[in-house]
């Protein structure tokens, strides 16, 4: 604590920064962001820009970038990417982060990256397989990629692989089956997951995605296909590609812990 306080005192750190290392959190006019969620969890803390105003998500991701490095947003739009933008580039960091933050916005994935310049990114030897069935279950399956990423994995992309055709996931089969943990998006029926988990040794986590239409639609009959599969694999919600991923980097984690011992 005392170094803590004599750090503010000489003006090495600032008072959010202060806040989240004696109580592990920050407190900002938009809520309180949890500093301390990496180091307890083992996964970043994120904010969800869905439901807040561009400017309550800036503040919150700036509060993230002074206590932590770095910023994940999730469900973000272009209103929030450059109310962000603006806010990283007006941060008064210490001396040594004279380069303005590296701010990534992945428009589809519907995510907003952002990184101090002195941040170094967590990184395991360990691989994450994010597969889509489709064209149109890309934007969950990117969410579940750039969080998994931010958790420290390396990220392999299959994309179009949907069981309408079966060549396509078998022609890539030995791709997938080199991965250490295989995140699967499917809206529809939902069936590749099942087939997934029928082809590969590694944990696969269903991801539901809400497409289709009529009975079973919006992710409902992906869902409940997943959560009946008669091959073994774990099933998060609808559309919870932030789940997905921060899953899929937990056990890929595990995963380098044991090749490390």
């Amino acid at each position: 604590m005392r170094d803590t306080l004599e750090a503010l005192d000489a003006g090495e750190i600032g008072v959010a920064e202060a806040e989240s290392r004696l109580a592990g959190y920050a407190t900002t006019a938009a809520g309180r962001f949890d500093a301390a969620r990496e180091h307890r969890r083992g996964i970043p803390e994120a904010v969800l820009a869905e439901g807040k105003t561009p400017a309550e998500v800036a503040a919150l991701a700036t509060t993230a970038v002074e206590t932590t490095g770095r910023a994940l947003v999730t469900r973000a739009d272009a209103e929030d990417a450059a109310a962000i933008r603006t806010a990283a580039a007006d941060l008064d960091l210490d001396a040594a982060d004279s380069i303005d933050p590296a701010v990534t916005h992945d428009e589809r994935a519907g995510t907003v990256v952002v990184h101090a310049a002195d941040f170094d990114p967590p990184a395991f030897d360990a691989t994450i397989a994010v597969v889509a069935a489709g064209t149109a279950d890309a934007a969950v399956a990117g969410e579940a990629a750039v969080v998994a990423g931010e958790v420290g994995a390396e990220i392999d992309r299959v994309d179009d692989v949907g069981v309408a055709n079966l060549d396509r996931i078998l022609d890539q089969r030995d791709r997938i089956r080199e991965a250490d943990v295989v995140v699967v998006a499917a809206g529809r029926e939902g069936a590749l997951p099942t087939v997934v988990a029928g082809l590969v040794a590694a944990p696969v986590i269903a991801l539901p995605v809400s497409t289709g239409y009529g009975v079973g639609g919006e992710g409902v009959a992906a869902l409940q296909g997943a959560l009946q599969s008669c091959s073994v694999l774990t099933t998060v919600n609808v559309d919870a590609g932030f789940v997905a991923g921060a899953q899929a980097g937990l056990i890929a984690r595990a995963i380098d812990a044991g090749r490390g011992e």
